[in-house]
């Protein structure tokens, strides 16, 4: 499965959405009004629309459920809104992050997973940010009270890696994934990819950030390769 953040209505997010779902995957794409963003999930298991239900902004929550042999697995991607010193920006960020503690299903239930670009910190972070504000730091605290934790630190415990790096070269860990309490204990794997950052192409300023998991689907979609072109079809005049 793959969760893609910073996604817009536009000819380029169209391509890879119709792309990949030509090519048989399931796509979950809610597509931003103009001059917005969001999210969106592409995989190679059938899904559901997933519990998730975030009122404000909704596009930059989406959300699935797939089958795994473990029983339903609730999968949400999050693109949650930068901010600046501006107010408008400010409280934009702030609604949606409470919008979020009422809208996500909680981690003390079920099997979970949040994930994508929380433009938020870990409040243990390594430099610490005076930017940054309670109600941000409050967020990531707010997952682990209601039973999630973060996948990357639960099998990373000291380990010092950002996934996003500022022209003056600070760094900060913005991309994460939590997983509720009883996928915690399926957790295989966890890690930032920075080829997409700092290779040559320079796809985009973000790592990525993958995760294994030691579950099952209970079935997987007939797909073929999307980066090969569309067929062609005859045209009849």
């Amino acid at each position: 499965m793959l969760v893609l953040t910073e996604t817009v209505d536009s000819a380029g997010c169209t391509f890879l959405a119709s792309q990949f779902g030509d090519a048989g995957y399931a796509v979950t794409f809610s597509r931003p009004e103009r001059g917005e963003r969001g999210a969106m999930i592409v995989s190679r298991l059938p899904t559901q629309q997933g519990p998730a239900s975030v009122g404000y902004l909704p596009h930059r929550a989406v959300s699935v459920t797939v089958a795994t042999d473990e029983g339903p697995l609730d999968i949400t991607g999050l693109y949650v809104p930068s901010r600046d010193a501006s107010e408008a920006k400010t409280t934009r960020k702030r609604t949606f992050l409470e919008q979020c503690r009422t809208g996500l299903p909680r981690g003390d239930a079920g099997l979970g997973l949040v994930l994508g670009d929380f433009n938020v910190l870990e409040p243990e972070h390594r430099p610490t940010y005076r930017f940054f504000q309670p109600f941000e730091y409050g967020f990531y605290e707010w997952l682990g009270a209601t039973g999630y934790r973060d996948a990357f630190r639960a099998l990373h415990p000291d380990a010092a890696e950002y996934s996003w790096v500022g022209r003056t070269g600070d760094g900060y860990r913005y991309d994460h994934a939590h997983a509720s309490a009883r996928l915690a204990a399926e957790l295989r794997a966890c890690s930032y990819v920075h080829e997409p950052r700092t290779g040559t192409d320079r796809l985009t300023d973000h790592s990525a950030l993958t995760v294994s998991l030691a579950l099952h689907p209970a079935r997987t979609l007939p797909v073929t390769d999307p980066t090969e072109a569309a067929e062609l079809v005859p045209a009849l005049f």
